[in-house]
């Protein structure tokens, strides 16, 4: 829906997805820990489940932003439409099989390191007509989330424009109204000292922002013939490689504090000044 507007709006799914991205992995969780660690000193949370989400966050973001840049059968940061096939149905494994090892083979995982059979402090395995039930839910809600970007998209662009900003802004205005809960909620779960909770809500919602919407613009794109540009800008690229390295660093010990959200904080600052001032 969000390429409904034509050639001057190809670049808008890039633009909000790696603007969920800088979001979910510097703002949301860089306040989850700066929160967090104010409140607590010290959170844990279980290495397994970070690395694996944030393997195949990093695995996703490279087959969907950062190769177009590369390629050199389509002019442009664009794939061919084979291409592009690829990296649809890639993303909706990747995220597929993420989300049965989330909540089916390997729950034990993502499951807070103290006190994993606390059902009050984590819910318990949901029954198979439930799980379907959520997967129906999380389908409807997709496609409303997409029809809210299409409505409020024109709203925003005026602002933008009027404002004098880049147009990349209005991607990242999308991005902050599509995760506010998700945000929010991690951050409650932060000062509650559920470190695990806020971690399994950011990263999960980074990986369903690529996983799901990817194949819908894809789908879009070839049905309707719209272009789509998904290769990020040498600058861009640049951010999500330091995103990726200080989220590998602050990931890869399971305990955490004020520093490494002070870091990830200050990059996502720097992310919002070089979209307005690139």
């Amino acid at each position: 829906m969000m390429l409904a507007g034509g050639a001057d709006k190809s670049a808008l799914p890039r633009d909000t997805i790696f603007s969920a991205i800088m979001i979910i992995c510097n703002g949301a969780v860089g306040l989850c820990l700066l929160v967090g660690g104010l409140k607590h000193h010290e959170q844990s949370f279980r290495l397994e489940g970070a690395a694996s989400a944030l393997a195949t966050l990093i695995a996703l973001s490279t087959l969907t932003l950062v190769l177009p840049t590369f390629t050199t059968t389509a002019p442009g940061p664009r794939y061919t439409t084979a291409q592009l096939a690829f990296a649809a149905v890639a993303s909706l494994v990747l995220w597929a099989v993420f989300v049965f090892v989330q909540t089916v083979r390997h729950r034990d995982y993502f499951l807070p390191p103290h006190n994993a059979n606390d059902e009050s402090a984590h819910a318990p395995p949901p029954s198979v007509p439930v799980a379907w039930a959520s997967f129906g839910l999380l389908v409807v809600s997709l496609l409303a989330v997409i029809g809210l970007a299409k409505i409020l998209s024109p709203t925003i662009e005026r602002g933008v424009e009027a404002a004098g900003l880049p147009a990349s802004v209005i991607g990242i205005v999308i991005a902050l109204l599509v995760l506010l809960p998700e945000t929010w909620a991690a951050l409650r779960a932060a000062r509650a000292d559920r470190l695990q909770t806020s971690l399994n809500l950011a990263l999960g919602s980074a990986l369903a922002s690529i996983g799901l919407t990817i194949p819908v613009v894809a789908l879009l794109s070839v049905i309707l013939g719209l272009p789509l540009l998904l290769g990020l800008s040498a600058k861009d690229l640049v951010l999500l490689a330091l995103t990726f390295v200080v989220s590998g660093i602050t990931l890869g010990t399971g305990r955490t504090n004020v520093l490494q959200g002070a870091v990830h904080l200050v990059i996502f600052a720097a992310f919002l000044l070089l979209a307005i001032v690139p």
